[in-house]
């Protein structure tokens, strides 16, 4: 009984999380160094959000070069263990959240995200909000789809780096 308890858990929590974003697809570490390396530098004055962090890997990957790095993640089976793969680092911190649902930080700089087609429309609205509220640029550097709403400025392989800035804002 407690094993089906058990998978019936797992099976929510992960399967809640295809419903709301993408479903968990781990990171390949040597992909997101070469597009660290060569479509963003990410140093001691980024602030990187990971969107759907995962087990914590970008936000591991950001930290090494200096960011402050914030994982929101919905599954809480990840969040755990995203936090303990991170527990050491003190730039790391991961959130249970909905980023749909959430601001981004003010201070934030990057945004990284996989990318589902189904999505993408949805994300490249919510970054361009965010610049606009912030009155700021925003990197997004995805992962997966691209963005069909928006230019690349660079892709390496299955990244892709976009750039939003603010729109104006009528005066009231």
């Amino acid at each position: 009984m407690i094993f089906i308890g058990i998978v019936i858990a797992l099976v929510f929590a992960f399967g809640f999380v295809v419903f709301r974003g993408a479903p968990y697809v781990p990171s390949h570490r040597k992909e997101a160094i070469g597009a660290f390396d060569e479509l963003y530098k990410i140093g001691n004055k980024d602030v990187l959000v990971d969107v759907g962090s995962g087990d914590g890997i970008i936000l591991r990957l950001a930290a090494r070069r200096g960011a402050r790095a914030i994982g929101y993640e919905l599954n809480p089976i990840l969040v755990v263990i995203s936090r303990f793969l991170s527990r050491k680092n003190k730039k790391v911190r991961v959130v249970l959240t909905d980023f749909w649902l959430k601001n981004l930080p003010n201070n934030t700089t990057i945004v990284y995200a996989f990318t589902v087609s189904r999505d993408s429309k949805k994300l490249a609205e919510k970054l361009q909000s965010e610049a606009t509220r912030l009155n700021r640029d925003v990197y997004l550097m995805t992962y997966g789809a691209p963005l069909k709403q928006k230019t690349e400025l660079r892709k390496r392989r299955g990244h892709h780096l976009y750039l939003f800035s603010p729109l104006q804002q009528a005066k009231a």
